[in-house]
């Protein structure tokens, strides 16, 4: 996978606007997510997952065209997100861009958000950009670095435990090797105060909110 860099679509309501997306990137699409390639004008290399909300002349469409199609059966103990990103960091990538996956069912949604933050992934960066949102990881090593401009709502949530040893730089109320329990809302609404923030973590995960950040 050249520069190690991967697009997955996930199914559901489109970004706001035109999102900047990686070059030269691997494009996966998590079943449904297909229908997102064209208006983000991106060939698709491999469509993965149980095929049951994907449309099916689109799919035929990107077969012919030289898509690779992997079904899985619809009984399964994994989202078709999931085998998304298994199948990116199959390929070799290690740095992550997840298009869509908001809208629809709430469980969904949900378990999005917890998946990208999971110890599954955590030897990659990953961002994901739902909606007029983006959402990153930070943990031991993955500092989240976040473009933007004074005012927007950068939001801190812990997942899978408490957050040791949190940093921050760039935002209004800053953390200084704070932390933040499972549970706690005081990471919500916080605010950016220049056009970058960055948020470091010692020990546990964080999912970074960043409104207006697509």
């Amino acid at each position: 996978m050249e520069h190690h860099r991967a697009i997955v679509l996930a199914n559901g309501d489109p970004v706001a606007g035109t999102p900047a997306l990686p070059d030269r990137a691997t494009v996966i699409a998590a079943d449904g997510g297909l229908s997102l390639a064209a208006p983000l004008g991106l060939r698709v290399d491999l469509v993965i997952g149980d095929m049951d909300s994907v449309d099916e002349d689109d799919l035929e469409q990107a077969r012919r065209s030289g898509t690779r199609v992997e079904r899985h059966p619809a009984e399964k103990s994994i989202t078709d997100l999931g085998l998304a990103l298994d199948a990116a960091i199959a390929g070799g990538a290690t740095d992550i861009t997840i298009v869509g996956g908001s809208g629809g069912r709430l469980d969904h949604l949900i378990a999005n958000a917890m998946l990208i933050g999971s110890e599954r992934y955590s030897t990659v960066a990953i961002r994901w950009l739902t909606g007029a949102e983006s959402v990153m990881v930070a943990g031991p090593g993955r500092t989240a670095e976040i473009a933007g401009e004074a005012g927007n709502v950068v939001s801190l949530i812990p997942v899978g435990g408490a957050a040791q040893g949190i940093t921050t730089t760039g935002l209004r109320w800053p953390l200084n090797g704070g932390g933040l329990a499972p549970g706690s809302t005081r990471g919500i609404s916080n605010e950016m105060i220049g056009a970058e923030a960055a948020i470091e973590v010692d020990d546990g995960v964080l999912l970074i909110v960043h409104e207006g950040g697509g």
